[in-house]
Parts: C-alpha cells; sequence; structure tokens
C-alpha cells in the first residue's frame, strides 16, 4: 500500500499534521498501535482536555536548542487553534493563566480532529505495531504486524516516554538514532517530587493538604498551589518547578505569597508562632512545621537568631527532594531529538531526507497549562505544510 506521507502516532501533532497534509491532498496514513485514537487528549486536563494557552510563546519552553519552537510558534497560535474550537461550537473557558480547557469534555477536541481527518481523506490505522522501518530506493518501508506499506515520507509523532501505562514507548528515540540522529537526554518532566521523612519531618502525614506558595530554583519561580503526597509534592507549582531542578535536587518555598503574615511576624509579638501562621495557613501544616522546627515559644522570647530562622523558612525554605515519582506520573518528557537536526521552518531532518519530527518527541518541552498542545498543533501544523 504506497502513500505520499505516512505519520507514526495519532496523537494531537501526528493528527494536526495529517490534516494539514491532507488538505494539500495528499495520501495520508496515520499509524497508531493503540487501539484509539489519541488517549493523552482524553485524559488531560482532568477529561477536560487543556487545550490551548492563551499567553504561549517561546519563553515557555525548555530545549537545549531555545530558539528552534519560536518559528513554529508564530506561524500557528493559539488564536488559530480557538478559531478551529470555534468553528465546531466547543464551548471553552479560561481556567487562570491563560489555560484554555472544553466546558464538556475532552471527547469534543476528539470528535473535531476526527472530523478534520475525514474533510482530509486521511486513514488511520490503529492497532498497527510497527516492526521495522527501512529506506529503500527513496521510499520508506514500514512493516507492520498486518502488512508492508510505503511512502515517500515518514513523520514521527509517537511521543516521549511519559505515561507507560498509556502506551508510551522510546520507539520515537529509536527511529530517530537508526537515522543518524543524536538524542538530548530524556527525563520526566512536570512530575511530582519524593521526599525523605527522615528527622521526623514526616511529609507524608501533611497528604492531601495544600498550600499557596512561590517555588524557585534555577533562576524561575512559580506561583500556583503544591499538594503533599504520601510520597512527597505535587500540585501545579511542584510540576512546574520540577523541569528547572538541577542536579542538586534543591528548590525554594516561600509560604507567604502574599506577605499577610508580615504585619504580625513582629520580634517583639507576644503571640507563638503557630497563631500567626494558623491565620492563613492550614493548622495541621503548622502544627507540624513549628514542632518540627522549634518554633514554640512567643516570638519575643525567641531570639534574634531563632526568629531570623523563622522568617527564612517562610519566605526562603530550602527543600532538598529525594528524587521524583518518574514517568509513571509524569506529564511530559524533557529531552529528545536534537533540534540542531532539525529545520525550524518544516520540521524535516537535516541528515535524513523526507523525515520528519513533530510533538513531545522532539527536545521542546513546555510549561503545565496547554502549552504542550500548543506546541504539538504547531509543530503538526508546520510539517503538514511541507511533507511529501
Amino acid at each position: 500500500m504506497n502513500y505520499d506521507t505516512i505519520i507514526i502516532g495519532g496523537g494531537a501533532a501526528g493528527l494536526m499534521c495529517g490534516i494539514e497534509a491532507g488538505k494539500r491532498n495528499k495520501q495520508v496514513l496515520i499509524l497508531d498501535k493503540a487501539q484509539k485514537i489519541g488517549e493523552k487528549i482524553l485524559i488531560s486536563g482532568g477529561g477536560r482536555c487543556n487545550f490551548t494557552n492563551v499567553n504561549a510563546n517561546p519563553n515557555n519552553y525548555l530545549s537545549s536548542n531555545p530558539h528552534f519552537c519560536k518559528s513554529a510558534l508564530s506561524r500557528f497560535t493559539p488564536n488559530d487553534f480557538i478559531h478551529l474550537v470555534e468553528k465546531y461550537q466547543i464551548e471553552y473557558y479560561e481556567k487562570k493563566l491563560g489555560q484554555l480547557f472544553c466546558k464538556k469534555n475532552s471527547r469534543e477536541i476528539i470528535r473535531l480532529l476526527l472530523n478534520e481527518i475525514e474533510i482530509a481523506r486521511v486513514k488511520i490505522n490503529t492497532g498497527e505495531s510497527i516492526e521495522n522501518i527501512e529506506y529503500i530506493d527513496s521510499t520508506y518501508v514500514i512493516k507492520t504486524q498486518n502488512a508492508y506499506y510505503y511512502s515517500n515520507s515518514l513523520v514521527v509523532a509517537c511521543g516521549g516516554l511519559s505515561f507507560p501505562n498509556r502506551g508510551a514507548t522510546d520507539f520515537g528515540y529509536k527511529i530517530a538514532k537508526q537515522f543518524g540522529h543524536s538524542l538530548i537526554q530524556t527525563k520526566p518532566g512536570l512530575v511530582p517530587f519524593t521526599l525523605s521523612t527522615s528527622n521526623n519531618f514526616n511529609f507524608a502525614s501533611l497528604s492531601g493538604t495544600s498550600l499557596d506558595t512561590i517555588v524557585k530554583a534555577n533562576k524561575k519561580e512559580f506561583r500556583e498551589n503544591i499538594l503533599f503526597t504520601h510520597k512527597g509534592m505535587s500540585g501545579p507549582a511542584i510540576l512546574q518547578i520540577s523541569n528547572y531542578i538541577t542536579e542538586s535536587k534543591i528548590f525554594t518555598m516561600n509560604i507567604d505569597p502574599d506577605n499577610k503574615l508580615e504585619n504580625d511576624l513582629k520580634i517583639s509579638s507576644k503571640l507563638l508562632p503557630s497563631q500567626i501562621l494558623s491565620k492563613s495557613l492550614p493548622l495541621k501544616f503548622v502544627e507540624l512545621f513549628v514542632s518540627y522546627y522549634g518554633f514554640q515559644k512567643p516570638l519575643n522570647q525567641m531570639g534574634k537568631t531563632k526568629f531570623n530562622e523563622l522568617m527564612n523558612l517562610i519566605y526562603n525554605w530550602e527543600i532538598r527532594i529525594s528524587g521524583t515519582e518518574g514517568y509513571k506520573k509524569a506529564e511530559v518528557t524533557l529531552g529528545g531529538v536534537n533540534t540542531r537536526e532539525l529545520s525550524s521552518k518544516t520540521m524535516e531532518s537535516k541528515i535524513q531526507d523526507n523525515l520528519y519530527f513533530i510533538g513531545e518527541v522532539v527536545d521542546v518541552t513546555g510549561w503545565l497549562g496547554g502549552y504542550n498542545f500548543a506546541w504539538a498543533w504547531a509543530s503538526g501544523w508546520v510539517a503538514g505544510q511541507y511533507v511529501e
């Protein structure tokens, strides 16, 4: 079976690429080993699909080649996808910080994409496990357990390593290496932390407790909630800062981001620290905090050194993590196919003719909050304009 373009992976990037290539009257086949298309789309945003972020710009992405994403993001913007959503009369809302969600559920985005796929006359084969890929006489020969497929162009859109229970594998990276590409080291991104319970600070006892914080690491900071878990910490702020944690495994936390406590935290005060902290922080957290660090005397009896220690912990609390919860809980994969070996204009390999890499398999990773979908749509759209 011969096609102009075969796309490996039926996620956000692969579907967008297929739609755009099909609009150009290309004969397109999407191969996916899953039985259903768009599994990660369905579960995203708690089932409502945080399908883009209105604020998406290159500053919201991590890459060893930070300029690479600029071209695609400027040519297919969040507004372009919003227009598509509005064309299908899908109701959506902004939750916060530019994050757009479906009012009903993620299936609306799947229906939109599959309808556009049908209009573009793109074929999708699910349940196709690829066994071998070769490039023979300017043709890609793809062998699955079911058949041989032939195409002029090959697009790799099979994602990264996050959500292995949803079928994620390193297959895209294997294809890249097969055709001479190097990889930027991969690791879990947007991932919860694990924390040691040594020295009697039992983080696990706070499981389910959340705090409004400012977290900082590697010159980056985020203002959002953190959530204590039975293993450590999660929540939006933790997932965001996880992408910036260095080998030191240290980040800092401000647990009074609006300075609500500042007026009451005076060294002359006769109040106990717990009386002040509990005004804006959960009692369960306050009790453990003051007990562990020994802040049980009234402020005016603490002494300057102990008082300064308290203030530093409130506004610059240094936390050392023991690790992360890994790819099973990671939203994305950091690293991937080296973008210095790809064209930012077309997503085509500079090493291998008519081979394209798009979406999460590439070394471009967005913040939490719709940014990774914005990259998937943009990179897929760009490749769709050029595949042969």
